[in-house]
Parts: C-alpha cells; sequence; structure tokens
C-alpha cells in the first residue's frame, strides 16, 4: 500500500463514543477526500482518551473499532487507507519518552489547547501528568510514522506547533535532519453546533447525532432541538440566524430551494417548528442512508481483521522508524 510519490498525512480520533454528524463535517468528510491525494495514516487514539478516562478503560476499549467502522462506513478506503491502534505501537510510547526531554514542563502547560482543556474538564490540581504531557505524545503520534501534512482546526495549531519544536531540537540535537516539520492543513475542521444550541456537538454534553442513530433516535433528537427562543406562536417571525435547526439545514440539507422557502416562511411567520424540523429529520435521514449502506458492507468483524492488517503495517513501519531514530541518538547499542 505504500505509495513513495505521495506524501503522508496523519488523521484520527479518540474512541470515547460514536461518531456523529459534527465529526463528519469537521473531520471525516474531509479525510475521505484526502485519502486520494496523500497516503492517509488513520490513529485511533486510545492512549489519548485514557488521558481523561483512566479510570473507565471500558469506555475507550468498546468504542475502538466504532470509530473505525464508522470512518469506513463514512467512505475512508482500507485499499487507500491504513487505520490502526495507538496502543499497540509501543513505538510511540518510547518515542514519547525521548521526547520529553526536549520540552519543558512550563512550555506544555502554556499550551492554549492544554489550558483550556484543563479547564473545561475542572481538572484543577488533579490534573493527570498523562493529561499534561500529551502533546508530546501526541508529537510521537505524528514524527513516528515520517508524516508530512495534518489536518488541523486553528484551535489545535499550538499542538502542532510544539511538534515542529521537538522536531528542529531533535535535529539540532542530534545533528541530523531526520524529523520533518509538519505542514498544518487549516480550514478542514468546521464545528457544527449541538442540538441544544451549545457552540459544539460533543459526546460528553449528550447533543449529538450520531451517524449510527436510527430513524427513530433522528427523529426524537430533532424533535428537542432548539430554535428561536423569542417565537412563541407559529404566527410570529422568528429568527433564522444562529437558529440551530437551520444551521443543520444549511449543513445537511441539499435541497437548497426547500431550505430557502423554510427560511422565508420563518421569518414571515407561516410555518412553525413543526414543519422545519419534520423537514430535517428527512434531510438528515437521507444523509445518513449511504453511510449505513456501507457499514452494512463493513460489519464489526472485518472491521476488525482491517485494523489488524493496517496495525501490523504500521508496526513493521515504526520499528525501522525508530531504528533510524536511536541511531541518530547514538543509543542503538546493536
Amino acid at each position: 500500500m505504500s505509495n513513495l510519490n505521495k506524501k503522508r498525512i496523519l488523521t484520527g480520533d479518540r474512541p470515547t463514543g460514536p461518531l456523529h454528524i459534527g465529526h463528519y463535517v469537521g473531520s471525516v468528510k474531509n479525510r475521505v477526500l484526502l485519502q486520494n491525494e496523500y497516503e492517509l495514516f488513520y490513529l485511533i487514539a486510545d492512549v489519548q482518551a485514557l488521558t481523561d478516562n483512566y479510570d473507565n478503560p471500558e469506555k475507550v476499549a468498546s468504542n475502538i473499532f466504532q470509530v473505525a467502522q464508522d470512518n469506513i462506513a463514512c467512505g475512508l478506503d482500507p485499499e487507500k487507507s491504513t487505520i490502526f491502534i495507538q496502543s499497540m505501537i509501543p513505538e510511540i510510547a518510547e518515542l514519547t519518552v525521548f521526547f520529553m526531554n526536549l520540552v519543558s514542563h512550563n512550555e506544555v502547560l502554556r499550551n492554549p489547547t492544554v489550558k483550556t482543556e484543563i479547564k473545561e474538564k475542572n481538572f484543577g490540581d488533579s490534573t493527570p501528568f498523562g493529561f499534561v504531557g500529551y502533546p508530546v505524545s501526541q508529537a510521537a503520534d505524528i514524527l513516528f510514522i515520517g508524516t508530512d501534512v495534518v489536518p488541523v482546526g486553528v484551535d489545535q495549531a499550538p499542538m502542532l506547533e510544539l511538534t515542529n519544536v521537538v522536531a528542529r531540537r531533535f535535529n539540532s540535537t542530534y545533528k541530523t535532519d531526520l524529523l520533518k516539520e509538519i505542514k498544518p492543513l487549516f480550514g478542514v475542521e468546521k464545528n457544527l453546533i449541538g442540538t441544544d444550541g451549545d457552540a459544539k456537538m460533543s459526546k460528553s454534553k449528550g447533543n449529538t447525532i450520531n451517524l449510527m442513530d436510527t430513524d427513530e433516535e433522528v427523529i426524537a433528537k430533532v424533535k428537542k432541538m432548539y430554535t428561536d427562543p423569542t417565537r412563541i406562536h407559529a404566527t410570529d417571525p422568528g429568527k433564522v440566524e444562529g437558529n440551530p435547526v437551520f444551521i443543520y439545514h444549511d449543513f445537511l440539507n441539499p435541497n437548497l430551494a426547500e431550505v430557502n422557502d423554510l427560511k422565508e416562511r420563518y421569518l414571515k411567520g407561516t410555518v412553525g417548528d413543526v414543519e422545519v424540523k419534520d423537514k430535517l429529520s428527512k434531510a438528515i435521514i437521507k444523509f445518513l442512508e449511504p453511510i449505513r449502506e456501507r457499514r452494512a458492507q463493513f460489519p464489526l468483524d472485518k472491521v476488525k481483521e482491517i485494523v489488524l492488517e493496517g496495525t501490523k503495517r504500521t508496526q513493521a513501519e515504526a520499528r525501522l522508524r525508530l531504528d533510524k531514530i536511536k541511531e541518530a541518538m547514538k543509543i542503538k547499542y546493536f
């Protein structure tokens, strides 16, 4: 599968629950396109997921193959992409230890992404050391396989900057050019707001519509969606801008004429929330149909075989890569 003429790209997900349509809009759709241009490696980031789920490993383990299946159902092609499990590549852990010597504790704590996530998770003084160190682990994730490009949202850019700091310091310290600086691919993430109107759809907040949801689950979730809180009656003029239901229509309903008609009538107060939500449910169900069909072609047993094969391939490359890194460090003793 390796193609020396293509640059490598690394992307992945934390296996903490099934993927939702926010993931599709924000990253999955784009990675499906990128696999045609790059040699794509897809990482199931279970080690990273354990940094804030260490006391609930069953949650992580139960979603390993689910997130892989979700991606394949959306079009990630096992013939074009390599899917592997992070914890089954021990070279990443070893490389993380080496990289920790190249970054100071304060540098990691100053990372705005780390600071924001520590605050969001209310860790306080109980922040696990593994969580503080995960940007270094992430640098190892990226650099161990000879990655060229990483799709990244602007909010995650500091993580990639730290990876490049590590690469530069490694090369400078050990007088080598072995580690390449990584190019970010910005503009690929678009956050789809939660069904509750929250700024981001999030598994932990329960405000998602999952890629594996049934028709009944979609309908029930859409019925509960926030709309315009100032609109009391269906005959009242309503707001379209910032209205979660219409944001979803814009993302997921390809029938532009229908969407524009609903918006015009909503602004005039000649359509109720029931009709707007009913048409959104139908649009989402139609959007999910091809994903369901492809999911049926890749049951979990088949997905496990694909992940095992991808992990074995990655393990072989990782061993060769780590040997070169140790040679550069003058610590390959045999």
